[in-house]
């Protein structure tokens, strides 16, 4: 299963709907230096907000959504979300 990413260009945490992703201004200054935080995406399953990685950002990561209602398991992949696939 798949879904659209919505890109927002200014931040404006109340506009983040799920799906939205938001690029940092100053994208690799935070966490690992090999693996910095790249953007902010909200889950496309329930909303909450968390950073995510320049390698999840290309899509080379997957995510697991942060939130304590929320198990949703999911990858970047050519500008959409793409759910993984339970075993």
């Amino acid at each position: 299963m798949a879904a659209e990413l919505n890109l927002l260009d200014v931040w404006i945490p109340e506009q983040m709907e799920p799906g939205t992703l938001f690029l940092l201004e100053h994208a690799g200054g935070l966490g690992k230096a090999d693996n910095p935080y790249w953007a902010v995406l909200s889950c496309p399953s329930c909303g909450s907000l968390g950073l995510i990685t320049r390698q999840q950002c290309i899509g080379n990561e997957s995510m697991i959504c942060g939130s304590d209602q929320c198990s949703a398991e999911y990858f970047l992949e050519d500008g959409r979300i793409r759910y993984r696939p339970a075993n």
